[in-house]
């Protein structure tokens, strides 16, 4: 892929903004459908940022069933950590496309995520590397990399929703 066929950092943002509503707006179904059917969603341990899920433990590392199963889970009554579910307000910024892999489009952006739940707010800072792909004349998302900035979860716990 040369560069003059990497989409327009504005089309990106686009994708990257609905992503952001969808699941703020907990609407996790239609996020779904952003995403590749061989889609990768990954959390790496916050003191190997830079590690590989293959000989790494992370801290979710889905591929695409694991994905589909997570989002089932968390829409219906089984996830008990998330009922009710938690609100969330994701800010995004500093979005860049960087390059191309093959077919892939290399994105980056930060972010902060602040989860409110149990009258707490805990805030989730660091960035997203992403790998897209055009499908068509749409976007979608091939791989989602969450990198915490955050040196420990705690006092946060777990990650229960999708960062």
């Amino acid at each position: 892929m040369s560069n003059n066929e990497l989409p327009s950092r504005q089309e990106v943002e686009e994708l990257l903004y609905n992503e952001a509503a969808l699941l703020d707006e907990w609407r996790l179904d239609e996020w779904l459908t952003l995403l590749t059917e061989d889609a990768v969603y990954e959390v790496p341990p916050t003191d190997v940022p830079e590690g590989d899920s293959r000989n790494t433990l992370f801290i979710i590392a889905d591929d695409a069933v694991r994905i589909r199963s997570r989002v089932k889970q968390l829409l219906g009554k089984a996830a008990w950590s998330e009922n009710p579910r938690s609100r969330t307000r994701r800010m995004l910024t500093n979005v860049r496309v960087v390059g191309a892999d093959g077919d892939s489009i290399l994105v980056t952006a930060n972010f902060a995520v602040h989860r409110m739940r149990y009258e707490s707010v805990d805030t989730y800072i660091g960035h997203y590397d992403y790998k897209l792909v055009r499908l068509g004349n749409d976007l979608r998302i091939r791989e989602r990399r969450a990198i915490l900035d955050n040196e420990a979860l705690r006092p946060h716990g777990k990650i229960s929703f999708i960062l």
